[in-house]
């Protein structure tokens, strides 16, 4: 077996490096009636040789860290899409890896036991970027859960 090499959708992934702060707007959701603002904290690096950017964020309502969550996001070359696995607070197994494209925007699409995400990622500008959360129930009808804009700080 021929071992792996860091391709351009690896150094792509260095957009996310950095520390970064977000305002937040969480939708209206049935375990959320009234939805809201937050604000998060992500600390993101690149690791393991260049091959996945870990990133660790903590989020804010009323002045309390209410979630935090740990994600390690790559490229897999036999599939030819990005991944990323999500760890957080919730405590449910993530199972396995959303899988994304890059295209203009890096989305990517889970499906789990607590049913679809689409997480889409718009990278503005090397100091700021936009991030949009989805969910259905049936991976057809999707519906916001959080959007975000979030900022470089360091």
């Amino acid at each position: 077996m021929q071992m792996p090499t860091l391709g351009e959708q690896h150094k792509k992934l260095s957009a996310f490096v950095g520390q970064w702060a977000s305002e937040d707007t969480i939708h209206p959701a049935p375990w959320d009636p009234k939805g809201g603002t937050a604000a998060t904290k992500m600390n993101c690096r690149m690791d393991l040789d260049g091959f996945f950017v870990l990133c660790d964020c903590a989020q804010e309502r009323g002045g309390k860290v209410t979630y935090r969550g740990h994600g390690v996001f790559g490229y897999d070359g036999m599939q030819q899409r990005y991944t990323m696995h999500w760890f957080d607070v919730m405590g449910v197994d993530p199972g396995p890896p959303a899988l994304g494209t890059w295209e203009g925007k890096l989305t990517f699409v889970h499906t789990h036991a607590m049913g679809h995400g689409r997480f889409t990622y718009e990278f503005d500008s090397p100091t700021s970027f936009k991030f949009k959360m989805e969910r259905s129930q049936d991976g057809k009808n999707w519906a916001p859960f959080m959007d975000s804009v979030y900022r470089r700080v360091s």
